[in-house]
């Protein structure tokens, strides 16, 4: 078990009366009370949550004199809807307006059980959450006091003493005890008192399993998001490493990619001068090479380059032949291609499209109806 600190709300009659208020109080660590009063002292004795850090789980007691319990039996429904029903029979045996009434009912752990039941009023409710917000306090829970006390044997009624009241808690109900009504309700059953020790397991056992919250239906507290502080630094710091990765990755690569172009560059002007040609630059030394290479007619502006890759794709399409074919100086071989079909040529100019060549065709019919087409390619790809 957490640590959980019990506080007792005021009775609301001493609240309107605006009486001074010494509510009773006890703090439980692993399952053991390890303090407890009826004074102002539960001020300093509650350790409240600091900011990033958990603190006491605090839950609030509803004294019995404003919230009587009664526990109704429906033995053939459903958990749920036992729950349901026992909401609504009791609104209806209820005296007064319906609307002023705050019913809570808890759920029972397996079908057949009773189901608690809690009348109090919506006014109740305003007065201790107005308190409770006065001095600060945000309770996890409300639980009624009465639920604390354990249902007594057969034909008996029980008797304690809980945060200053005394409750009597009989199989089906359980409300402030009264020396002139207490016999009556009995008829006859013993009101016997309650051993402490097993009151104290009970109290400690509800606050593990609470029967029953208050804070339901219209007073349930509204789910508030905090954002902690340091996760949030934690996400500042990660998104600032995400961005400057995000840059330096492209930063390195292009310093990178310049210092292997300018290493390759100068290795192109190295080999130039080797060749006799002078340049500034790569760019420079390549132009030059080209113009030699042209004026020579090798290199790849050479008959044989685009000649060769004429031939390779004629060889994938028997049925294309070669008509004519001749060579410029800038690269450029024409020819004159003859086919039974069009699609047999264009499967010559796909091939050499797909080597990476630039090919121009004007489509013509032969005398001899074979199907021809004036082709251009450039030697350079």
């Amino acid at each position: 078990m957490s640590r959980i600190f019990v506080l007792w709300l005021p009775p609301v009659a001493a609240l309107a009366d605006g009486e001074a208020v010494r509510p009773a109080w006890l703090r439980v660590d692993n399952g053991v009370i390890v303090d407890s009063g009826q004074d102002d002292g539960w001020a300093d004795a509650w350790e409240r949550p600091a900011e990033g850090e958990a603190g006491d789980r605090l839950i609030a007691l509803a004294p019995a004199a404003d919230v009587p319990l009664r526990w109704r039996h429906y033995p053939d429904a459903a958990q749920a809807q036992a729950a349901a029903i026992a909401r609504v029979d009791t609104l209806r045996d209820s005296l007064g307006d319906a609307s002023a009434l705050h019913v809570v009912t808890g759920r029972p752990a397996e079908a057949g059980q009773a189901v608690p039941v809690a009348v109090t009023t919506h006014a109740a409710m305003t007065a201790w959450t107005d308190w409770l917000t006065a001095n600060d306090l945000a309770p996890a829970a409300i639980l009624p006091a009465a639920a604390l006390v354990p249902p007594p044997e057969p034909e008996t009624l029980w008797t304690a003493e809980v945060g200053g009241e005394q409750i009597v808690r009989g199989a089906d109900r359980a409300w402030l005890s009264d020396p002139e009504l207490d016999p009556l309700i009995a008829d006859g059953r013993t009101i016997a008192p309650l051993d402490p020790d097993r009151m104290r397991e009970a109290l400690l056992l509800s606050l593990l399993t609470p029967p029953l919250d208050l804070l339901s239906g219209g007073w349930k507290p509204k789910r508030s998001w905090s954002v902690d502080p340091a996760m949030l630094r934690l996400a500042k710091r990660l998104f600032v490493a995400l961005v400057a990765v995000s840059i330096a990755v492209p930063l390195v690569y292009a310093v990178r990619l310049i210092s292997d172009t300018g290493r390759a560059d100068e290795a192109t002007v190295a080999m130039a001068k080797k060749a006799g040609v002078t340049a500034s630059d790569a760019e420079a030394a390549e132009a030059d090479l080209d113009r030699r290479l042209a004026a020579a007619g090798g290199g790849p502006l050479a008959f044989s380059v685009p000649a060769s890759a004429l031939y390779d794709a004629m060889n994938d399409a028997p049925g294309v032949s070669l008509k004519s074919l001749s060579h410029r100086t800038d690269g450029t071989l024409t020819t004159t291609l003859a086919a039974p079909r069009v699609e047999d040529i264009n499967q010559v100019l796909l091939a050499l499209q797909a080597r990476g060549y630039r090919v121009t065709a004007q489509p013509s019919a032969g005398a001899d109806g074979q199907q021809m087409a004036n082709i251009t390619i450039r030697a350079v790809p």
